[in-house]
């Protein structure tokens, strides 16, 4: 044989074998993708012909290949399937976490925004009742700065760390120091009553509410009215939610309670801590004054 026509064969044998490999792949996909009840029929339709024609042994060769073909080209399909919803999956929970990440970070952000809304009046007007109270009664201005020092010790970590949660005990420290310099400053015309069950001094209690809510009861209903009163603050569980009560017997709000921008800001910071596991009740009591409860998930720190 020639040079050319050893090329020439070469290259008709280089060219059978890509159109044998594409007949393969074609018929791969075909058997891949057929049902097992098509192909039954089809086996049974081809060993009639093949009997009838008298290739009967190249028929069950080739039916014996299309089944072997099906069960591999079943097991890669599935597990190319498998493949691709562990993929789906994965991105899925990468993308819900990512979502999540974001949430919490909004909601933290915001959380920080509004405990920064708080208002620290009193700390100037404390320093300047401790001014006057140094020349009048020094005795006194000693324990209105010792309180004072007691409040900033309680208040400022919380302001600068921005915790959405502390302990119960950590917010009635707070607003018991708060309430001592208040007494300071009003004397007779303000009475505190604490019922807090000691059991549930470890609950988690949301930072600086108990504090709002006992600042706007001497704000708004106490120090307007000439006598005085009492503030109280009581704590219990009732049906796995924590209830954290403050009422006074003042002259009760101006206006329809729940307008301020204090208590909207508990609102807002309860729906974003608790999202409806957790509300602010406001009431007017029959006998004067008002009262204002927080109800939430009862948990122990």
């Amino acid at each position: 044989m020639n040079r050319p026509s050893h090329a020439e064969a070469l290259d008709g044998l280089e060219s059978l074998r890509q159109k044998a490999s594409v007949y393969w792949w074609l018929f791969f996909d075909w058997v891949a993708q057929v049902s097992w009840g098509r192909l039954a029929l089809i086996s049974l339709l081809a060993m009639i012909m093949g009997g009838i024609v008298g290739v009967h042994e190249l028929t069950v060769v080739l039916i014996l290949t299309a089944i072997l073909t099906k069960v591999l080209a079943g097991g890669k399909q599935r597990a190319e399937q498998r493949a691709e919803q562990a993929v789906a999956r994965t991105e899925q929970a990468e993308k819900q976490a990512e979502v999540e990440a974001l949430q919490r970070q909004l909601a933290e952000s915001r959380i920080g925004a509004l405990q920064s809304q708080i208002e620290p009046h009193f700390l100037f007007n404390t320093l300047s009742s401790v001014c006057q109270l140094m020349e009048t009664a020094p005795e006194r201005a000693l324990a209105m700065q010792k309180a004072l020092i007691r409040y900033l010790r309680s208040s400022l970590p919380q302001w600068r760390e921005s915790p959405g949660e502390t302990s119960l005990a950590q917010q009635l420290e707070l607003s018991r120091a708060f309430l001592d310099i208040m007494q300071l400053r009003m004397e007779e015309r303000l009475q505190v009553r604490l019922e807090v069950p000691e059991s549930l001094l470890q609950a988690r209690f949301p930072v600086m509410m108990l504090q709002t809510l006992v600042e706007n009861a001497i704000k708004h209903g106490l120090e307007p009215k000439a006598d005085g009163g009492v503030v109280a603050v009581k704590a219990k569980v009732l049906d796995g939610r924590l209830r954290l009560t403050v009422c006074d017997d003042g002259v009760g709000f101006p206006e329809q309670p729940g307008q301020g921008m204090g208590l909207a800001n508990i609102r807002e910071r309860l729906a974003l801590l608790y999202g409806e596991a957790a509300e602010l009740l406001l009431e007017v009591r029959p006998e004067g004054g008002t009262r204002a409860t927080i109800a939430l998930p009862f948990a122990l720190t």
